[in-house]
């Protein structure tokens, strides 16, 4: 289980996140720098207890229209090896010290345990309360057991982004995507992506305030890819 600890960040995530958005192949914003707002999100625990798991959604209100961004981060006590490309940036934590912050897309760890949360072997996390389930991020998935058995090490599968998202493809043809650019849409089996086996589905708040739902992340198989 992750300690949320309740201190300073130095910079903060959000103006890490500030410098780096702009860099994405998917960022919407205008030609200034972002106005962001967090907006939701939710965390997994590392079953080692050494990296940290969050999935944060923030707004950005810089563009001609308001864009809501899903952005998989992982914090960690030292470099990671090889992915010096995925770094956002580094933060002083009140507790923690130094922290290495990654686009945890390029963070195997929490690929594997998005997987997990998707074939029911982990559970959502409150974003800011420790040992706390997150009951409204739900999963939707077809059958049961393993979704991708070939999806073994993560650091070995390419990692690519486009102007919606970011996919991770295994050698069989199998996806598992991150939806970086977030739509509200209603709920229900409506949510699903064409050719998915699985998908998660979470809120967040809109800049008008209201509570609004979309799809995080889908999964497609080899044989549908």
């Amino acid at each position: 289980m992750a300690v949320i600890h309740h201190t300073t960040l130095k910079p903060t995530k959000v103006e890490l996140l500030a410098s780096w958005l702009p860099s994405r192949p998917w960022y919407r914003g205008g030609p200034d720098a972002p106005e962001l707002t967090r907006a939701g999100g939710f965390r997994l625990d590392d079953p080692q207890g050494e990296v940290g798991i969050e999935f944060m959604v923030v707004t950005d209100a810089s563009g001609a229209s308001p864009a809501a961004y899903f952005v998989p981060l992982t914090y960690r006590g030292a470099p990671l090896d090889g992915a010096g490309h995925a770094l956002v940036g580094t933060t002083e934590h009140g507790v923690l010290g130094k922290r290495w912050v990654y686009d945890g897309c390029h963070d195997p760890v929490l690929a594997a345990q998005l997987l997990a949360l998707a074939e029911g072997r982990a559970q959502a996390q409150a974003q800011s309360t420790s040992d706390a389930p997150d009951r409204d991020v739900v999963v939707a998935r077809d059958g049961e057991g393993s979704l991708f058995p070939e999806f073994t090490d993560f650091s070995d599968f390419p990692v690519a982004d486009d102007e919606e998202g970011t996919g991770l493809t295994a050698p069989g043809g199998a996806v598992l995507r991150l939806h970086r650019v977030l739509r509200p849409a209603p709920d229900g089996p409506s949510l699903a992506p064409p050719g998915a086996v699985g998908h998660i589905t979470g809120s967040w708040q809109a800049p008008d305030g209201t509570r609004v739902r979309g799809v995080f992340a889908s999964f497609r198989s080899g044989s549908r890819a």
